[in-house]
């Protein structure tokens, strides 16, 4: 509570003014502790751990990743025969055998109508391991193990679903274009699988805070070998899930052989600034003596509503002073 208060009405507005008790917040843009550097010795352990914090800008978060799903693009059956006539052609059993899988054309049209929203719905998923195989030879006192191959296990995406479920269908598409439920014959491996790039993201100061690929890694020859059932319930109102099991025949890092090209922040201390919220207009006021600074504060936050630009934007535009968003923001 302020020691003194007492009040008037300018400009149809109620204008109080006090003596407050607590007197710290006075002046915070001129506080000496924001010319300090922060964090303690640079060259100590703790300075030189925190050197490296601020050179990556912050540490990697679990929910900042993007995930892109392409459909297969199948290619023509190399089916060609002999006909009736004797000319070599696709024999009918060709024929049947193409049209009862999934078309390009089908494929193509989901993959323009629900790609993104498949992406855009991914709830979680994994970056994929890498087990280096290896054989201990014995020859003469402690073994070595030497590396002979190496794979991954297969990952899995969990994924919310609208209620036309067209992210499950899309995942189920994909399954279709590897077998016939016509013919029951399987297709060509090149027909069904399909790649998916694995996306962290973490923001930049150089581009406005905005998000931008600080890891990606590149997965070959996928296919959704696994959809998971969908659970109901009668006492369940949350939001419908399922999850797709993929395969894959092995990923790449796509930043491995670019580590010199990638942006890192900057390891020493920044001084921290604090923004006029008035501009120059702003300025003056704080020269006010801190009883009467809310007081104009408040005058002026009347007089920027009242002016003909200022009713129509309610008085986020105040020319020509300040450094207010434009018109119509």
């Amino acid at each position: 509570m302020a020691i003194l208060r007492g009040g008037t009405r300018i400009f149809g507005q109620d204008i109080r003014i006090g003596i407050p008790r607590d007197r710290s917040l006075d002046d915070v843009e001129n506080d000496p502790r924001f010319r300090q550097k922060p964090g303690g010795n640079p060259e100590s352990t703790m300075g030189r751990y925190q050197s490296m914090v601020n050179e990556a800008e912050g540490f990697a978060r679990k929910a900042r990743y993007y995930v892109e799903f392409y459909l297969p693009k199948p290619g023509g059956l190399d089916l060609t025969g002999i006909d009736d006539t004797g000319q070599v052609g696709i024999s009918n059993a060709s024929q049947e055998s193409i049209a009862s899988f999934r078309s390009n054309n089908e494929l193509n049209a989901v993959q323009m109508a629900n790609a993104r929203r498949v992406q855009a719905f991914c709830k979680s998923i994994s970056m994929p391991d890498r087990d280096v195989q290896m054989k201990e030879i014995k020859h003469h006192g402690p073994a070595r193990k030497f590396a002979y191959d190496y794979k991954s296990a297969p990952i899995t995406a969990s994924f919310y679903t609208d209620k036309f479920m067209r992210e499950r269908s899309y995942f189920e598409l994909w399954q279709q274009s590897a077998f016939s439920q016509v013919s029951n014959n399987y297709n060509f491996y090149d027909n069904y699988v399909s790649d998916i790039n694995i996306f962290q993201l973490g923001s930049f100061e150089s581009k406005n805070e905005r998000d931008d690929m600080t890891y990606a890694v590149k997965l070959f020859d996928c296919y959704p070998k696994i959809i998971s059932t969908v659970d109901y319930a009668a006492d369940g109102n949350e939001v419908q899930t399922f999850s797709v099991t993929f395969e894959f025949r092995y990923w790449i890092n796509y930043f491995l052989d670019r580590s010199g090209n990638i942006q890192l922040g900057q390891a020493n201390f920044n001084d921290v600034t604090v923004k006029s919220k008035y501009g120059a207009f702003g300025s003056l006021i704080n020269k006010l003596p801190p009883e009467l600074r809310r007081a104009g504060t408040q005058v002026l936050e009347g007089l920027k509503r009242r002016i003909p630009i200022g009713g129509v934007t309610g008085g986020r535009v105040f020319p020509p002073f300040g450094n207010f968003p434009p018109f119509g923001v």
